[in-house]
């Protein structure tokens, strides 16, 4: 298989944009933004017109002398804009005192909300980049899908599961070159990073050096062989499953640094041949890696009331034995009994949502 030039990959020659790191956001409605914004401003008004009319006897209405309630809201309401026509003036030492303290600060708190937009965008910016720091020290053994196509998409699903956390979505990094795929990403709650995943440093902002495991979905089989030769010289203790469209493809997958190499090209063919020849093999097989309904495949590890025990003496239908890196068949003879130290894969009924 003859591969392009690196910088060509995905892109089709042209210049890759500049990569980002986009964090899942949970997102206010634009009219409560506003609300919120226009009931802290009349809050404050109302703060102010009770300030000045609690101490009116220390100011003078260049008009008739007096200040009454309308007065008082006519001063704070031109204070607050910093009109000041100058028609009404504290005189009296609390008045002004009163000005200093806290009329003052109302006053700047007002012109906050009037350029809230711009101290928004700031206020967003700094956030953004302390959500950055914060996830960066924390996130490891997390996993990294390439690709957030069909398979991308179904690969990221079937790991957190129908009930996950937001925190447990955080801990898939999707890695595309498309913003509108990590934009998409992002909103079905994971972390995302626009970027061409042949690079190391697009690789290197996702963490690939701390992942337990990465996930290689991209739409050609030449970007999935670089894309695993970057992520394996970066971590080579992590686990690296990538799917490839030919099947001749597949060896050279495995010597790029795949531990497992999925061809869903002859995957899908085999499941559409079983479903002819047996349709209810085919809906088994077909439940079996569907997630959350139905049966699933699960892999855990031996309790300790198992050890001892053989494979059909289990409460669950355990269907391989996985021993160190042998993966043991069910009938395996060296499959029983088994070991603390051994993980069996087995078929269970999916949990109910809301159960633990």
């Amino acid at each position: 298989m003859k591969l392009p030039p690196q910088d060509a990959v995905a892109h089709g020659g042209r210049h890759e944009p500049e990569h980002q790191i986009l964090l899942p956001r949970y997102a206010v409605a634009p009219i409560r933004q506003v609300g919120r914004r226009i009931l802290v401003a009349l809050l404050v008004m109302v703060a102010t017109v009770l300030i000045v009319y609690a101490d009116r006897g220390g100011y003078h209405d260049n008009a008739d002398g007096g200040v009454d309630f309308l007065d008082a809201v006519y001063y704070s309401t031109v204070t607050l804009s910093t009109t000041g026509y100058g028609d009404i003036v504290p005189y009296s030492d609390s008045a002004r005192l009163t000005n200093v303290l806290l009329v003052t600060p109302l006053r700047v708190l007002f012109l906050i909300i009037l350029v809230g937009t711009t101290l928004e965008v700031l206020t967003e910016r700094t956030r953004e980049q302390w959500r950055l720091a914060r996830w960066r020290s924390a996130v490891r053994e997390h996993t990294v899908v390439v690709g957030f196509g069909t398979k991308g998409r179904s690969a990221a699903s079937t790991i957190c599961g129908p009930h996950a956390s937001p925190r447990e979505r955080e801990r898939i990094v999707v890695v595309d070159p498309n913003p509108k795929a990590a934009e998409a990403a992002t909103a079905e709650g994971y972390v995302a990073v626009v970027g061409d995943a042949t690079r190391s440093d697009v690789l290197l902002r996702a963490e690939v050096q701390k992942a337990r495991q990465v996930i290689i979905a991209t739409q050609r089989d030449d970007t999935a062989v670089l894309v695993t030769l970057t992520a394996r010289q970066l971590n080579r203790g992590a686990k690296i499953v990538a799917a490839v469209r030919e099947e001749e493809n597949a060896p050279l997958l495995r010597q790029s640094g795949a531990d497992s190499v999925i061809t869903s090209a002859s995957a899908a063919g085999r499941l559409l041949g079983l479903s002819v020849l047996s349709t209810g093999a085919g809906t088994v097989m077909e439940d079996l890696i569907q997630q959350g309904s139905g049966l699933d495949l699960v892999e855990r590890p031996v309790v300790k009331s198992e050890v001892g025990r053989g494979v059909r003496e289990t409460e669950d239908l355990v269907v391989s034995v996985l021993r160190g890196h042998r993966l043991l068949a069910y009938d395996d003879p060296e499959a029983s009994p088994l070991k603390a130290t051994d993980r069996v894969i087995t078929i269970v009924r999916a949990r109910p949502p809301g159960e633990d």
